[in-house]
C-alpha cells in the first residue's frame, strides 16, 4: 500500500511512522510546515521537505532580521501554498491512502484537495487537544464539522475523542485508541527502574501555558512543606512561566526542590524510573504521553482528567489518582496529601501498573496498529 503521511515534524509522528518500517508499505511524508530538513530517524521514508520557498534569495536572513515587516511581505509572494504542493504530490505519487496527523495542521489545509480526489482514502490521527479543546470555539468547530464527514478512517489516542468525532460528523471506520507515538520499549527501559523501596522523588511536569497548569500544582506543593520534607521534589521541562512562579512563591529556597530544564527522552525515563510520584496537570489533553511513561517506569501517577480521557487508563484510587478539578489548588493539594499518606496505595499501584504496562509495550501496540493498516489495505483492494 502506498501511504502519503501529512504531518508537522514531531517526535511522536516519527515514532508512530517507524511502526510501519519493514511492513511492506511505500511510505511518503509531506512535512506540512516544511522544517526544511530530512529526519534521520525516519530515513527509510520518502521525505518531502524544502518545498515551501520558491526562491532562497541571497541575504534572506539579513532581511528577515533587519526588516521583518518587509520580509513578511516578500514571503507572501515567495512562499508556496501547502494545498497546491499537496495536490501536485497526489498527482505524482498516486497514493492509495493519505494519513493526516492533527486536524487543524494537516486536515483542514488539504480538505478541498481531498474532496477533488474521493477515490483516495483518508485517515485522520487525532492527538491531544485536537478535538476536545477546539470543539469549544466556533471557528474551529466549523472546520472540524466540515472536515470529519470526508474522513474514511480514524485513529485516536483516547476513546473520548472518537465520541467527539462521531458527534461532529465522522461516519467512517474507527480504528481504535493507540498511544500517539506508538508503544514503549519496556525491556530496554527496565535498566532505569529503581526498586520501589528506594524511590523518594516526586516529579512534576513543568508545563504552564494555554493548556498546562503546573503553577497550580506548585501552589499546592508550597502549602505542604512539612508533608514533603522527606521527598526530593523535581520539576521537569519547565518553561519561563514556571521558573518565574518558582521564584515568586519561594520554592527555589527549599533544599529539596529543583528544576531540570528540558530533558532528552532517555533522561526523562531515567527520572521517571527513580520517582515515587509523578504529577501532571492540565485543563485539556488527550492521553498524556508522560502519564503513560510514568506507568511504564513505575511512578505513581496523579493526573488531571479532562473529558474523562485519563480515566480510560487510571482507575482512581487503584492504580493512580485523578485530578478532576485541575484549576483548584485545594483539590490538587488534597490529592497529593492522600497519596503520600497512603504508602500502601502507592505500593499496590506500583505492582498493578507493572502488570498493566505490557499493553503499552512497543511490540504489543505495533501488532494492533499493523492489523489496522492491513484492514485498510484489504478494503482498498476490494474496491479496486
Amino acid at each position: 500500500m502506498k501511504i502519503l503521511m501529512v504531518s508537522m515534524s514531531s517526535i511522536h509522528f516519527f515514532r508512530w511512522t517507524n511502526q510501519l518500517q519493514d511492513a511492506g508499505h511505500e511510505v511518503y511524508w509531506f512535512d506540512i510546515n516544511d522544517g526544511g530538513r530530512t529526519i534521520e530517524s525516519i530515513s527509510w521514508v520518502n521525505q518531502i521537505v524544502g518545498w515551501k520557498r520558491k526562491w532562497n534569495f541571497p541575504g534572506r536572513f539579513f532581511v528577515k532580521k533587519r526588516w521583518p515587516k518587509l520580509y513578511k511581505k516578500i514571503q507572501v509572494l515567495n512562499d508556496r501554498k501547502a494545498s497546491v504542493v499537496f495536490e501536485e504530490l497526489l498527482k505524482e505519487i498516486k497514493p492509495d491512502v493519505v494519513q493526516s496527523f492533527v486536524m487543524y495542521m494537516s486536515c483542514v489545509p488539504i480538505l478541498d484537495v481531498m474532496r477533488k480526489n474521493p477515490d483516495i482514502k483518508w485517515i485522520y490521527s487525532a492527538w491531544g487537544n485536537d478535538l476536545f479543546y477546539y470543539q469549544n470555539y466556533k471557528k474551529y468547530l466549523a472546520d472540524i464539522q466540515k472536515t470529519l464527514p470526508d474522513i474514511n478512517y480514524l485513529f485516536t489516542d483516547c476513546v473520548r475523542d472518537y465520541h467527539i468525532a462521531k458527534n461532529n460528523g465522522f461516519k467512517g471506520d474507527y480504528l481504535g485508541a493507540f498511544p500517539g507515538g506508538g508503544g514503549y520499549f519496556i525491556s530496554e527501559y527496565d535498566e532505569f527502574n529503581e526498586v520501589f523501596e528506594n524511590r523518594k522523588t516526586i516529579i512534576i511536569k513543568g508545563y504552564q501555558h494555554k493548556f498546562g497548569r503546573c503553577n497550580l500544582v506548585l501552589d499546592a506543593v508550597k502549602k505542604m512543606k512539612d508533608d514533603l520534607y522527606d521527598y526530593n521534589i523535581v520539576v521537569f521541562s519547565e518553561n519561563n512561566e514556571v521558573k518565574k512562579h518558582v521564584e515568586t512563591i519561594g520554592l527555589n529556597s527549599w533544599n529539596n526542590f529543583s528544576c531540570t530544564g528540558k530533558l532528552s527522552h532517555k533522561d526523562l525515563l531515567k527520572l521517571m524510573g527513580s520517582s515515587y510520584i509523578y504529577i501532571g496537570n492540565s485543563i485539556s489533553d488527550g492521553m498524556p504521553n508522560t502519564l503513560l511513561e510514568a506507568i511504564v517506569m513505575g511512578a505513581y501517577p496523579i493526573q488531571s482528567n479532562p473529558g474523562g480521557a485519563t480515566a480510560e487508563i487510571i482507575n482512581d484510587g487503584h492504580n493512580g489518582t485523578l485530578i478532576n478539578h485541575s484549576e483548584h489548588v485545594n483539590d490538587i493539594e488534597s490529592k497529593i496529601k492522600n497519596a503520600i499518606n497512603n504508602p500502601t496505595l502507592i505500593e499496590n499501584a506500583f505492582h498493578i501498573n507493572r502488570e498493566l504496562r505490557h499493553k503499552l509495550d512497543y511490540s504489543f501496540i505495533k501488532k494492533g496498529v499493523m492489523e489496522k493498516y492491513a484492514e485498510i489495505e484489504k478494503n482498498i483492494l476490494k474496491i479496486q
